[in-house]
């Protein structure tokens, strides 16, 4: 059996509020320069062997870098921060290699190694930033926060003895006050809409779940279930096969897999979902590296619960690593028509090694292939700085907008079980291309995002309609409720608050773009999380394109090589 990997890509950050538990729902923003470059891990324990190519090399420069730390500390004219020193010298070690070897210190690891764990300790807060101000958009059910009372709406004002409210913090940093493990208490100060005092409050902080499935709906046609995959965590696997097995005890005939925005996790629980969709024990995925016992092959091997009925993935530009793999396995085996965009391109695969400091070195030792032979990596020269624009390069060229501009299609040519052609060297490309919504991109949409607007608008529509929302039921709310021009006025005067010009010209060309993702915000205030997804699911193209698809006997005919 194949050694488990685990390579993740490109973190995505999602439209929706920071969540507090060991950190923000953005996964400490302070981190994500390191998580979008995505680290593919083999696991296990460490195979490396007192052994190099070249000894004589290497105790040189390790008694050369020796030698001149110990002068800096000891003679320079200034205080100097060796450690600082040492992490800086490290890192441009490593960004010499390739973008996915990393140096991951010691008080780090916690934090990234909890993205792929199916639950974290935390006080079970959802926040949003806005004006320097931190407000509580939902105390989770069942967590420590919502049994100590806190609502929608508070703001907080102290965590601990640290002022929160006007001392300028990240989302990353609020996190970081407000994480701690099972049991340990935790105090807040906030300040509530309508209460002269603030309010204080002490808990202890417990365990919440993290799932990284949504779940499954049964689309507007009754024939075609959809699930999402957030990314591959521990639990992965298993949240996915109830998804499924709901899905199927209302006799759905199709299903669409949407893997947008996925950067990866363990290759493992991904090559266990192609096992559920691949017959027979046809290969999933292989890693050849230059030591030989980074070579492996994993072929599927189990009677899976969706091997035969029609199957459609969305993918995108944020789809990366084991979430590539997946949809590549399909492609190949004809199993699956892809949807969307070419996806990220990363096939890179890393061995964690733990240093005596407490830190963890994280080196790429192997590519990884899909069953016909496709490197997925895309280029990584000539420096760092041109791979983290790679994305943004694909928008300036038009990449996200039509498919003929895209550049990988030069690179090698393979061809799937039934001849179809597809292409290596840069991502997965998908059989049929939707463009990138570009109302959703524009600047100044990103602006009101970034700022915290959007959400800070809803909370307060939320608050000043909290009766008229209650009586209605979501169904008529889905179906009744618009965003005027009124709370879009509103949105433009909130957000001119906090210091955005107003730009009535700006706010037209991205209008639907921003009523959707307001309807969306005020859904998830007043009837939660799953009626928000509703709401984005009825404005989503690329998911009607998905659906079109899969609808569509003769694209099906095709993957069978009729």
């Amino acid at each position: 059996m194949a050694t488990p990997l685990l390579p993740a890509g490109a973190i995505n950050p999602a439209r929706q509020p920071a969540r507090a538990g060991w950190g923000a729902r953005r996964w400490g923003l302070a981190l994500l320069p390191l998580l979008t470059l995505g680290i593919g891990i083999i696991l296990g324990t460490n195979p490396f062997r007192p052994r190099t190519e070249n000894p004589d090399a290497t105790a040189r420069g390790y008694l050369r870098y020796k030698e001149i730390l110990t002068y800096v500390d000891r003679d320079y004219v200034d205080s100097v921060d060796a450690d600082g020193l040492t992490n800086y010298a490290v890192a441009q070690l490593l960004g010499k290699l390739d973008p996915h070897s990393v140096y991951i210190r010691a008080q780090d690891r916690e934090q990234i190694d909890a993205f792929l764990q199916s639950s974290f300790d935390g006080v079970g807060l959802e926040f949003n930033l806005f004006r320097d101000t931190a407000t509580v958009v939902t105390a989770l059910p069942g967590g420590p926060a919502a049994g100590a009372g806190l609502l929608p709406g508070d703001q907080l004002l102290r965590v601990g003895p640290t002022p929160v409210a006007g001392a300028h913090l990240s989302y990353g940093r609020l996190g970081q006050l407000l994480h701690g493990p099972r049991g340990s208490s935790v105090s807040l100060v906030v300040a509530r809409p309508g209460q002269v005092q603030p309010l204080r409050f002490q808990f202890s902080r417990g365990r919440l779940p993290n799932l990284s499935v949504e779940p499954g709906v049964l689309l507007e046609d009754n024939q075609t279930g959809y699930i999402r995959v957030n990314r591959f965590a521990s639990s992965t696997y298993d949240e996915f096969k109830a998804q499924l097995a709901d899905l199927r005890h209302q006799s759905v005939k199709r299903l669409i897999l949407d893997l947008r925005g996925n950067p990866g996790g363990y290759l493992d629980r991904a090559t266990r979902l192609a096992d559920e969709f691949i017959a027979g024990s046809r290969k999933i995925v292989y890693t050849v590296g230059k030591d030989e016992q980074y070579d492996s092959e994993t072929y599927a091997h189990e009677a899976g619960d969706w091997e035969q009925p029609p199957l459609v993935v969305l993918v995108d530009e944020n789809s990366a690593s084991a979430a590539e793999v997946l949809a590549g396995a399909l492609q190949d085996h004809d199993r699956a028509l892809l949807v969307g965009r070419r996806t990220f391109g990363k096939g890179l695969v890393q061995q964690p090694i733990a240093l005596q400091e407490g830190g963890e070195l994280r080196l790429t030792v192997a590519r990884y292939y899909t069953p016909v032979g496709r490197c997925i990596q895309k280029p990584y020269g000539p420096d760092k700085e041109t791979y983290d624009q790679e994305l943004a390069g694909r928008q300036q060229r038009g990449e996200l907008a039509a498919a003929d501009t895209v550049q990988f299609a030069v690179g090698p040519r393979f061809r799937t079980d039934h001849g179809r052609v597809v292409y290596g060297g840069g991502g997965i490309m998908p059989d049929v291309f939707v463009p990138r919504d570009t109302l959703a991109q524009s600047a100044y949409y990103g602006r009101l995002q970034r700022l915290g607007a959007l959400q800070a608008y809803a909370l307060a529509f939320y608050r000043q309609h909290k009766v008229e929302l209650g009586g209605l039921r979501f169904a008529q709310y889905q179906a009744v409720f618009l965003v005027t021009d009124t709370e879009l006025d509103g949105l433009l005067r909130l957000a001119a608050q906090a210091g955005l010009r107003p730009d009535r010209a700006a706010l037209r060309r991205c209008a639907p773009a921003l009523r959707g993702a307001l309807k969306a915000d005020i859904a998830r205030l007043a009837y939660g999380p799953e009626a928000a997804r509703a709401v984005l699911r009825d404005d989503d193209a690329e998911l009607r394109e998905a659906l079109r698809v899969a609808q569509d006997s003769t694209a099906q005919l095709t993957l069978r090589g009729k």
